[in-house]
C-alpha cells in the first residue's frame, strides 16, 4: 500500500464535494423539499466524477503494479533467511 493513501488533491476534492452534497441533500430531506434532495444527490455524484477526472488528469494516487518477480523472489529469500 502506498504511503499517501488518499492524500491527493483528487481524493480531497472529490470527498469534500461529496460531503457538501450529502449535507445539502440531508438538510433538504429534513425540510421535505424533494428538489433540494435531488440537487444534493447530484452534487454527491458530481464529487465522484470530479475526483475521477482529477485522477485521470494525474492529480490522484498512481496505480501500483505490486512487486516485480525479482523483488518478490528477493523478499521471499530474505524472509526465509530471517526465519531459519
Amino acid at each position: 500500500m502506498a504511503h499517501s493513501h488518499g492524500h491527493t488533491p483528487a481524493a480531497w476534492t472529490g470527498s469534500i464535494i461529496a460531503f457538501v452534497g450529502f449535507c445539502v441533500g440531508s438538510a433538504f430531506m429534513v425540510v421535505a423539499q424533494p428538489v433540494g434532495v435531488i440537487a444534493g444527490l447530484a452534487l454527491t455524484l458530481a464529487g465522484a466524477v470530479v475526483g475521477g477526472l482529477m485522477r485521470a488528469a494525474g492529480l490522484g494516487q498512481k496505480k501500483s503494479n505490486g512487486m516485480t518477480a525479482e523483488e518478490l523472489q528477493a523478499y521471499k529469500q530474505a524472509h526465509a533467511k530471517a526465519h531459519s
